[in-house]
């Protein structure tokens, strides 16, 4: 995740980030500008059209379809943000969930070793959902001393998760835990398999194609038709105001693209390997 100073206006305004969506777009927006130049000169120039023309009344179009698309982004980017904003309320979730499992372990446990094991088996669970999210290969021991035996072939995060469980019932069964305590933990670790179903309905279910789809389409013959109404009016300057509004309708939809699936590894996506990191440090703190 990228670190700013939302105070910072000018650096917003004047620096270029390697995530600005006009580095993705320059060289789209230049081809938008000749061809908004071709069409000018061809009216203007070339064609002559008169200013009675009927195509200058295509300008009308755009004024009302304006409004259309401002609502159709609008909604789109409300909606990604909503699953981006979701996805990072579930791991916050996770965080205070394996705080509030290592908080209660410490104080049950008197065990060194169960300690210990707990210690490594709780941050393992967010280090690979975090991998599972990412669609990543993760390695069957993910800790030297722990060894986690993991299934590729299988859902790791459950593994993990029932890995963790096995251990809780047989410090019950051991007389180490009581009946009580058992309920209790188990609750913190069903805990962590609704965080990773939730996680996982945001990764699974993007944007429906055809609203996707329906948009670019949108986006890009309203585009394509402003020069033929706003030449007249404009003249040349009509490549430069074409390509600025081509700008910002398209980047609009390439951030909401991008902040969809906050699971990712773009720029502006949830810094989840961080997280899982923090979490460690925080279960090591406390156990």
């Amino acid at each position: 995740m990228i670190s700013y100073n939302t105070k910072d206006w000018f650096t917003f305004i004047f620096r270029f980030h390697k995530a600005d969506t006009f580095r993705t777009l320059f060289p789209i927006m230049l081809a938008i500008g000749a061809y908004s130049g071709i069409i000018g000169y061809l009216e203007v120039e070339y064609w002559q059209l008169a200013d009675n023309s009927y195509v200058k009344n295509i300008t009308i179009m755009h004024g009302m379809l304006g409004f259309v698309i401002s609502l159709l982004l609008v909604f789109r980017t409300n909606t990604a943000y909503d699953r981006w904003w979701e996805g990072r309320k579930m791991w916050g979730s996770l965080v205070n969930n394996s705080r509030n499992l290592a908080i209660k372990l410490s104080v049950i446990l008197t065990d060194e070793k169960d300690r210990a094991y707990f210690r490594k088996i709780i941050p393992s669970y967010a280090s690979i959902l975090n991998k599972h999210l990412k669609d990543e290969e993760t390695g069957k021991q993910l800790f030297d001393d722990v060894d986690l035996e993991i299934d590729h072939h299988k859902h790791r995060p459950n593994q993990v998760a029932k890995i963790l469980f096995q251990k809780i019932n047989d410090l019950y069964v051991s007389k180490k835990i009581t009946g009580d305590q058992l309920i209790i933990l188990n609750n913190e670790v069903l805990s962590f398999t609704e965080i990773c179903g939730a996680c996982e309905r945001i990764k699974n279910t993007p944007i429906p194609y055809s609203y996707s789809a329906f948009l670019k389409k949108f986006i890009f013959f309203y585009v394509m038709t402003l020069p033929f109404g706003y030449s007249f009016s404009l003249g040349y300057y009509v490549a430069p105001v074409v390509v600025f509004i081509f700008y910002v309708l398209a980047s609009l939809e390439l951030i909401a693209e991008e902040i969809e699936d906050p699971f990712g590894t773009d720029e502006n996506d949830l810094p989840t390997q961080k997280i899982a990191e923090n979490i460690k440090k925080h279960i090591e703190e406390l156990i």
